[in-house]
């Protein structure tokens, strides 16, 4: 059976971004429909660490990174690995991040991402109150973890550079993290993040956002797989269903690609693939998400359970979840917690990946009925409900307030 729908505004992907969009549009008092094949908030939406990172200002790409690149990516045990059999696929992509990882490049793109993320802990408490999910919005600050002194000795560069971009963080020595997180072992230091949030349960804040947008918008299961202009609107095709909206929001995150082409936007969107592990526990292991910096990847206290989320691995949309990256997050885990049993379940979602670290935020080149709103990579999560914001400016014909100009598709 196909369903035949129009709209005045279909938005593709009901992820936590496109959520967010859609609480921003009915809110204003337009008429929209979520398409997608999953359910609302599932995917990345659900699988994060959990925190808003609006401390997170430094791209992917970095010197650092760049002088390290090759056995980074060719290291399977690396923090930021590549799928074997993925490098011919992803040369062009590997190519444009290198030249992204420039100093003056890199540097360019932490102010982008700073400027964005200004506001995102305010702009959070303010729809987790709209959406009845303020109870799982906590505020008890966020932690890079440094395990030997001249680690913590490096970070102090890299904190100042963060505090020049408007970031709060201290650098605290080891006797004021043991008073924080007393079930931590030792470490020479941590940066803390003391203002940071964090979602407790994404997937119980999804479904607060779900329940927020469906109260005014439409929600159509199936996957778009056909994007085309006519005289009277924008048609979406796919399995089952056929959309007839005048605009049309792509925010279908690591699928998103095609669909900007097809809006005639060549966008070098890849995927990393990211995974969390899980402990039932009735007592969080911490207090606050902490990351030790040198692994990649987050202990997050989350509601009845320690979940263990991140690493990078670039790979595409297809192939089955790596057993090897699950078995290092577990090593990894039982570094710092060594009494974990096995875990409780495993998880792996995608992450759309630019090479400037920076999402796709604007109309597309072939007119303003198609706006982008996807490839925030690590923090989509933080950056909803300002990418719901600029999209609902956007809708108006009005301003955002931010300069969207590095955000733009046309910057490719």
């Amino acid at each position: 059976m196909i369903h035949h729908v129009s709209t005045e505004i279909a938005i593709i992907g009901a992820g936590v971004v496109g959520l967010a969009v859609a609480e921003a549009l009915v809110s204003q008092g337009h008429e929209v429909v979520l398409i997608d094949p999953e359910p609302p908030g599932s995917g990345a939406s659900y699988g994060n660490a959990g925190t808003i990172a609006d401390y997170a200002v430094l791209p992917v790409g970095t010197p650092d990174v760049l002088k390290n690149l090759p056995s980074l990516l060719f290291d399977r045990n690396s923090p930021l690995a590549i799928r074997p059999g993925a490098l011919l696929t992803l040369a062009p992509w590997l190519t444009r991040f290198a030249l992204q990882s420039r100093r003056k490049v890199a540097e360019r793109n932490a102010r982008a991402l700073a400027n964005l993320l200004s506001g995102a802990r305010g702009l959070w408490q303010d729809l987790a109150l709209r959406s009845g999910g303020a109870d799982l919005l906590q505020q008890d600050g966020c932690l890079y973890l440094y395990e030997t002194e001249d680690a913590f000795r490096a970070a102090r560069a890299d904190m100042a550079f963060r505090r020049g971009l408007g970031v709060e963080v201290d650098l605290i020595e080891a006797h004021e993290l043991a008073h924080l997180e007393p079930n931590l072992p030792h470490m020479a230091g941590a940066a803390y993040f003391s203002g940071a949030a964090f979602v407790s349960d994404p997937g119980a804040m999804m479904q607060c956002l779900t329940d927020r947008a469906l109260q005014h918008a439409g929600l159509l299961k199936g996957k778009v797989e056909r994007l085309t202009r006519q005289f009277d609107g924008i048609m979406l095709e796919g399995p089952g269903c056929r959309v007839r909206a005048k605009k049309v929001i792509v925010s279908a995150g690591a699928h998103s690609r095609k669909l900007a082409a097809m809006a005639g936007d060549k966008v070098p969107l890849d995927t990393e693939r990211g995974y969390h592990l899980e402990w039932d526990m009735p007592a969080p292991l911490l207090n606050r998400p902490a990351c030790p910096s040198a692994r990649g990847f987050y202990l997050c206290p989350m509601t009845g359970r320690l979940r263990v989320a991140g690493t990078v691995e670039l790979g595409g949309l297809t192939a089955p979840p790596s057993q090897h990256r699950l078995e290092r997050l577990l090593h990894g885990a039982r570094q710092i917690f060594p009494e974990l049993p096995d875990p409780t379940m495993s998880w792996m979602g995608f992450r759309p990946s630019l090479p400037d670290s920076l999402p796709v935020i604007g109309p597309s080149a072939g007119g303003s009925d198609v706006i982008h709103a996807f490839g925030h990579g690590h923090i989509g999560l933080t950056l909803a409900p300002i990418t719901g914001r600029i999209v609902a400016d956007l809708v108006r014909g009005q301003e955002p307030e931010v300069d969207i100009t590095p955000y733009l598709p046309t910057r490719f």
